[in-house]
């Protein structure tokens, strides 16, 4: 089968397995991305897909990039994913469980770019992004664990389904030049009231502008950039959170501010 061939034969298999939200097997072995480098030309195209349903790409989101993500997903370095309009969300929305086959939550510190970061400008330093930077959110990420097993399916395969990526709620935005030091920022998970994690921003890769400028590389790489208005969540401060329906979620990232959600 011609490569191409198979990117879309894995594409289409996602892509439905998203719309109908079952739990995606582990793809066969003829259409399965060999590598994280094609799981990403999977992802593109299943971006493709999916832009009918999901609305346009609004920004991206970084997983694996604090020890506590790469330990628990035995993945040592990050991973990149799409977000899309329709899945963005405001701060004290109400969302139905059952649009997800298992869905969970993130700590997050979300970006909004000001300004183009152009792939002719990598490689990218930590303070060429942090200048591309209009202002910071504090962002619940929401994930989705619509696999029959993540352990056994590899980060190729995972990779190539945008990670667990299903959509975010974002807090009110703080003007860059308002924001605290990132390193100081202490992120609390709180459900129903309790508080069940907490990290801080030196957990996201040392500084979450680490994280940008490796997304930032990454695109490079394929000949993309990041653009003015983008939005971009840097990696979850906090042990992913499972949920159950009737959980009342609320992040709070000292500096940066509050976001909530409950899910019915």
């Amino acid at each position: 089968m011609a490569a191409d061939d198979r990117i879309l034969a894995a594409a289409q298999l996602i892509a439905t397995s998203r719309r109908n939200r079952t739990p995606l097997r582990a793809l066969p072995a003829a259409i399965a991305p060999r590598d994280e480098a094609e799981g990403y030309r999977i992802q593109r195209a299943v971006h493709d897909l999916l832009l009918p349903s999901v609305g346009p790409l609004t920004g991206y989101k970084i997983g694996c990039t604090s020890q506590v993500m790469q330990q628990y997903l035995a993945i040592p370095h990050p991973c990149g994913g799409g977000v899309f309009a329709n899945v963005v969300h405001d701060s004290g929305a109400t969302l139905r469980a059952r649009d997800y086959v298992r869905v969970g939550v993130e700590c997050e510190i979300a970006v909004r770019l000001a300004h183009d970061l152009a792939a002719a400008q990598a490689p990218f330093t930590t303070e060429q992004v942090g200048a591309a930077i209009e202002a910071y959110l504090p962002a619940i990420e929401i994930v989705d664990e619509r696999y029959a097993g993540w352990e056994t399916m590899g980060a190729p395969t995972l990779i190539a389904d945008d990670f667990f990526a299903a959509g975010c709620v974002l807090g009110a935005p703080l003007a860059r030049a308002s924001a605290p030091d990132l390193l100081d920022v202490v992120g609390r998970a709180r459900i129903n009231g309790a508080e069940v994690g907490s990290g801080t921003g030196a957990d996201v890769l040392g500084h979450p502008h680490h994280a940008l400028a490796w997304l930032a590389d990454h695109l490079a790489q394929e000949g993309k950039g990041l653009h003015a208005g983008q939005l971009v969540l840097t990696g979850s401060l906090v042990k992913t959170i499972w949920l159950s329906p009737g959980d009342r979620v609320r992040m709070e990232l000292s500096g940066l501010g509050t976001v909530e959600a409950t899910f019915v």
